[in-house]
């Protein structure tokens, strides 16, 4: 590797901060020109070989596009565009990727006007007189936040960005750029020198720590359990869990955010615990008499409130896998620590177990996982059991299924089975509505071949609906099933019908009107039918496709509390 200074020549500053993304791997950006960053959109275009720009409709489609770019492929996905609407209309995805620790960057612009900064210029975000101050309204939403004024320094800040948003835990990070930074030369004679960006993105990753302690706990306990979160999806980790998991007979269960990174169709796959997970992962947690907390801080809502018939330090060996310190032993005491890289320490003490502990495991094989509920009667609508199963029994298994907050996320915690590792989404950090659409779009990019299932309710697929004209310019063919109650289904259950009703609108209609397909479907058959038509013509076609299912309210969240839930049914 050259340490030889870059650009002998001087090159437009916004070239050079483009290289800096190319030469970090990162493949795709979003965002709305606006303010300045159209500078870096016009250097972007040259380089579409190597670094694809999707242009949104708005920047909180944006923001979750780039998040789950970094969630699912460890690269910081990209938004850019103008100073108050990459951080108003960005803030959905940003809070997301800061409490899911994805790796987001926010290049954006002051919208400065030198020498005009103490006149209040129009959008200014310097903070000076008569402006808002972009240095601080970022700052309480990201990880870091850097700015630059002249052009070598804004191509040191960009690269500064991406080292830290994958440093350590993962997160946003922001970038700001000045008029002259993005308006000059980068390079050539001028100071601070500029280096390749290998050696600031190209981070070690942590040495193994002592695992003989875990090591001897392994093998004296008898009913060894992971509880594995999302930190397991952030490492890579997913195939190092499954061969620990087989290595030592040890029953796995995910958190709500950790769903999707072991295959639930595994013997040894006890589902999804915390608040409205299912009784067989209730039990299994309870039983284990060790647990391996990999990449999850145990928060009180994932487990239920520290329950201590669930996880109970004074009853149970607790070896916890965290990249970042901090979480160690943060909501509970922790016998066997663990800081370092979840991939490499499960690897290491996967080839640590004996012969003797590769067995099937210690769960009764396949036990319910579900409360059972009976099939929908009458004109009311499908129940989201019954949608969900139509879902699995119908689309293609390899199929990759992003949900939205609400109602309808729950019942897909509860009943959906995540086939294969990687296939599953959602907004388990800040919870947002309307995740569902710009995140599986962006699924979708990264998985043009592998059908791709947006879940929401109508509340959240009304909210980001506009997302599918991205779908389309992005050709991005993906599939959404809408759980149309009318009604924000989650406010409605656990309140009252105050203001959480809607009017009856025919959201596949709409999606006609954009230029997608869509059904209407009101009973099993047809529901059943709308998804072969929507797997066939997605893939035929190349257009979005948008089922609305008219769905029963009889049915409430509230039924899959941990309470009512904890024990066998």
């Amino acid at each position: 590797m050259s340490f030889e200074p870059l650009y002998p020549e001087p090159v437009p500053s916004p070239d050079a901060i483009v290289d800096v993304l190319v030469a970090a791997g990162i493949r795709y950006v979003f965002g709305l020109s606006g303010g300045h960053t159209g500078r870096i959109f016009g250097a972007l275009e040259k380089r579409q070989d190597a670094i694809r720009t999707v242009l949104v409709r708005e920047e909180s489609l944006g923001a979750i596009m780039a998040e789950t770019v970094g969630r699912m492929t460890g690269v910081p996905g990209v938004l850019l565009g103008q100073g108050p609407w990459i951080l108003g209309n960005g803030l959905v995805g940003t809070i997301e990727a800061h409490l899911s620790a994805s790796p987001l960057l926010l290049m954006t612009d002051f919208t400065d006007t030198p020498p005009f900064s103490l006149h209040g210029p129009y959008q200014s975000g310097t903070g000076d007189y008569g402006g808002w101050d972009a240095r601080q309204a970022f700052r309480g939403v990201a990880k870091e936040v850097f700015t630059a004024d002249e052009p070598n320094p804004a191509v040191i800040a960009t690269q500064l960005a991406i080292k830290h948003a994958l440093a350590g835990q993962p997160g946003p990070v922001a970038v700001i750029y000045g008029a002259r930074a993005l308006d000059g030369l980068a390079g050539g004679g001028a100071l601070p020198r500029l280096y390749a960006a290998a050696p600031f993105v190209d981070l070690p990753k942590p040495g193994l720590p002592d695992l003989s302690g875990a090591i001897t706990a392994l093998k004296q306990s008898r009913r060894p359990l992971v509880v594995a979160g999302n930190g397991v999806r952030l490492a890579g980790a997913e195939a190092a869990l499954a061969r620990f998991a087989e290595r030592w007979g040890a029953a796995v269960v995910t958190s709500p955010a950790g769903k999707g990174v072991f295959d639930e169709a595994s013997p040894l796959s006890a589902g999804t615990y915390g608040g409205y997970g299912n009784p067989t992962a209730h039990r299994a947690v309870g039983e284990a008499d060790l647990i391996v907390a990999a990449g999850t801080r145990l928060s009180a809502s994932d487990t239920v409130g520290a329950d201590p018939a669930l996880i109970d330090p004074s009853r149970q060996t607790l070896i916890q896998i965290e990249i970042e310190p901090r979480n160690l032993s943060w909501t509970m005491p922790v016998r066997h620590p663990l800081q370092g890289d979840a991939a490499a320490i499960l690897a290491a003490l996967a080839e640590a177990a004996p012969a003797e502990r590769g067995e099937a495991g210690w769960l009764s094989p396949q036990a319910e996982r579900t409360v059972a509920f009976p099939a929908s009667t009458g004109d009311a609508g499908l129940h989201a059991p019954e949608i969900i199963a139509a879902m699995q029994a119908t689309l293609p298994a390899d199929s990759i299924f992003t949900c939205d907050a609400g109602e309808n996320r729950i019942f897909m915690m509860h009943y959906f089975r995540a086939r294969g590792v990687g296939r599953f989404s959602q907004p388990a950090g800040a919870g947002p509505m309307g995740y569902a659409i710009p995140s599986a779009i962006a699924q979708k990019l990264l998985n043009p071949e592998t059908p791709v299932v947006a879940v929401a309710g109508d509340g959240g697929f009304s909210m980001t609906m506009n997302g599918l004209l991205t779908a389309i310019e992005a050709a991005a063919p993906i599939i959404a099933v809408v759980m149309n109650n009318h009604a924000l289904g989650w406010s409605q259950h656990s309140r009252g019908p105050f203001a959480t009703s809607f009017a009856a609108f025919d959201y596949a209609a709409i999606a006609r009107g954009m230029g997608c397909a869509g059904r209407k479907v009101r009973d099993a058959d047809e529901l059943t039918a709308a998804l072969r038509e929507a797997a066939e013509s997605t893939g035929r076609d190349g257009r979005p496709f948008v089922i609305d299912v008219e769905t029963s309210m009889d049915f409430s969240f509230a039924a899959l509390a941990y309470a009512n839930t904890r024990k066998p049914h």
